[in-house]
């Protein structure tokens, strides 16, 4: 008889927070509704919490472990990878790794701070992962569609980048604005100047 009430009890305890989950997701989803969803609204703490907890759980079992073997870095390929963060990365996440640019702020969620300690403390693994197959629902695309082996060390070389990004020196800084490219209107005025350099 005991036990009988105890698996009742229990089972009456499970309905309860079943429905207090239903009734509370329900009315989240009708805010959602009422309010609309734009890409300009901050992401809520949940939002937040849950998106983090889906990337740990997309990395197959052992990425997190993987070390970086371009490690120690020498400093050619580390230029080579501000060039390519300029390239491929600074539209979203800035020269400086700040995520402040016109696109990384028009993200939903918006591009993160790389140099922050959410980043920082992912592990090299981790952040290969990322670089190599992107997160689903952000923006952050999959760099890794080509296994030709050049794309593992750019991702590779990236992540010894991102891990400077903290401390990056002012000439560092430079170096990847020198390797942004250029905007539709730099390009004009460019096209324009050599236009006139080249005479009639």
């Amino acid at each position: 008889m005991s036990l009988r009430r105890e698996v009742v009890g229990g089972l009456a305890v499970v309905g309860a927070l079943t429905l207090i989950l239903a009734v509370g997701g329900g009315l989240y989803g009708l805010t959602l509704v009422n309010r609309g969803f734009s890409a300009l609204e901050a992401p809520s703490a949940l939002e937040a919490r849950v998106a983090r907890a889906a990337r740990s759980l997309s990395m197959p079992s052992g990425a997190k472990e993987q070390e970086n073997p371009l490690e120690p870095l020498p400093p050619k390929v580390l230029s080579e990878a501000r060039a390519h963060w300029a390239d491929h990365c600074a539209v979203c996440h800035a020269a400086d790794g700040s995520g402040q640019t016109p696109i990384g702020q028009g993200l939903y969620p918006p591009a993160p701070d790389m140099r922050a300690a959410a980043t920082q403390s992912l592990s090299d693994g981790e952040l290969y992962w990322i670089i190599q197959n992107g997160i689903r629902l952000t923006g952050m695309p999959a760099w890794g569609q080509l296994h030709d082996g050049t794309r593992n060390r750019d991702s590779w070389a990236l992540v010894s980048l991102i891990r400077t990004l903290p401390g990056l020196t002012p000439e560092a800084l430079d170096e990847i604005k020198a390797g942004l490219p250029l905007s539709q209107h730099e390009l004009h005025e460019q096209r324009a100047e050599d236009a006139f350099l080249d005479g009639p």
